[in-house]
């Protein structure tokens, strides 16, 4: 049983762990509200999240009441960090640790896509003894089972993967051998295009027992005055909805007990597990 499970009632037999991505602490209550078990806190899911800023992440942990698990990531593009980023990662764990967050989500590849054990083993130790997500950096390693075995070594709790696609219910075999390959040593959370209308299927057929989705939708920009120009800065913010935070929720309880040990397995097959209406492939 992952350490959120417990804590929110949640053991095995009874239903998943559903995570949600938060940009902003909006969205973070939104989250909350409908009743996430956690959050990611991050900034800039557009490019498939960032850090967030020091006060973001010290206002949302002033106000919510359930887990937060922040994302540390320098920059967009790819995984193989400078030793200038690497210290920013490192100071950024720092930070989290000093505000009483109960995780981090992190991650580092070397140059020939492989885990970056040295670095990854620095952040495992400054993050002391917060919960550790392993993240998508997995899905664009070279070997996604070596690696899952390397996050085991390394002491994370969870890995985030689509399962090596361009989102979770495309990846559903894959993320199922993943799981297997786990054997409850390591949580494996399918993320990427799960909203309500797949999670049920895609349990089904990886058998995860956590699931991590943004529920977020766009906003119509406040703003009555409209530039002459179009300069990519005039449209409204995306934000997770609370609404579609609990219809995943709902769905998540309806499938307890379904990935118990010898369940049987079952291919994945698109129509079942494709994002409903609305979904993306995103995070």
């Amino acid at each position: 049983m992952s350490p959120d499970a417990a804590a929110h009632g949640r053991g095995a037999g009874d239903a998943c762990v559903l995570e949600i991505a938060a940009n902003s602490l909006a969205s973070a209550l939104a989250a909350q509200d409908g009743g996430a078990d956690r959050i990611e806190l991050c900034a800039a899911l557009e490019i498939g999240g960032l850090t967030p800023s020091h006060a973001q992440i010290s206002l949302v942990r002033e106000r919510l009441s359930i887990p937060i698990h922040v994302l540390v990531r320098p920059r967009a593009g790819d995984f193989a960090y400078s030793a200038e980023e690497h210290a920013t990662m490192l100071a950024d764990v720092a930070h989290c640790v000093a505000l009483g967050c109960e995780g981090v989500v992190v991650g580092a590849l070397d140059r020939d896509g492989e885990v970056d054990a040295v670095r990854c083993r620095e952040l495992v130790d400054a993050a002391g003894g917060l919960d550790l997500t392993f993240h998508r950096a997995i899905d664009v390693s070279r070997d996604l089972l070596r690696s899952l075995d390397q996050a085991i070594e390394l002491g994370f709790h969870r890995i985030l993967s689509s399962g090596g696609a361009a989102s979770a219910p495309r990846g559903a075999d894959r993320l199922r051998d993943l799981v297997e390959r786990a054997a409850g040593r390591i949580a494996v959370m399918p993320g990427g295009g799960v909203d309500a209308g797949n999670v049920a299927a895609l349990a089904t057929a990886t058998g995860a027992r956590e699931f991590h989705a943004s529920a977020k939708r766009a906003l119509p920009s406040a703003m009555r005055h409209a530039p002459r120009e179009t300069l990519g800065m005039e449209e409204g913010e995306s934000r997770s909805d609370a609404d579609q935070v609990r219809r995943i929720a709902q769905r998540c309880g309806r499938f307890a007990n379904r990935h118990e040990p010898g369940f049987p397995r079952r291919r994945y097959r698109r129509d079942a597990c494709a994002p409903g209406p609305g979904g993306a492939a995103g995070r």
